[in-house]
């Protein structure tokens, strides 16, 4: 299975941040929407970094005045990105061996979707349960025809 396959089923929308918005904007957000990550791009549309909610926590642990900081300040800016042509697999195992939890998909350089590990989860449960509704359709077949 592919990440296109998990984009399909997806809201196109992709929320995004901004590098100069503060960390209470992004929490904002993150809450409203009820999500876990935010994809920072530049003005130019092009991703500069990450804003997940692990990045918020671990920098209101070390910072009183946290959350009027800016995105830019906190954000991860080491990204790794998917493409939708990758491997469901492949990206599991990516994002298990490396710990994270989000990944954004370019398709071209533009940003296209992003992903959580509950969504490659959700997308291999349904595949194994089309698996299993088709097995037990043969079974019932071939019980049937004896």
């Amino acid at each position: 299975m592919k990440i296109s396959r998990i984009l399909s089923t997806k809201s196109r929308e992709v929320l995004t941040a901004r590098p100069e918005q503060s960390l209470r904007d992004v929490v904002d957000l993150l809450v409203k929407h009820n999500i876990g990550a935010l994809v920072v791009l530049d003005e130019e549309e092009r991703l500069v970094g990450i804003i997940s909610e692990r990045d918020v926590i671990r920098r209101l642990a070390s910072h009183a005045d946290a959350l009027s900081l800016t995105v830019d300040e906190v954000m991860t800016r080491r990204v790794i990105v998917g493409m939708p042509q990758d491997d469901v697999m492949s990206v599991a195992n990516t994002m298990t061996e490396k710990r994270f939890r989000h990944l954004p998909i370019l398709d071209k350089g533009r940003l296209v979707g992003i992903i959580s590990i509950g969504d490659i989860i959700k997308a291999q449960r349904d595949a194994y349960r089309g698996e299993i509704d088709t097995l037990e359709t043969q079974i019932m077949a071939d019980q049937v025809s004896d």
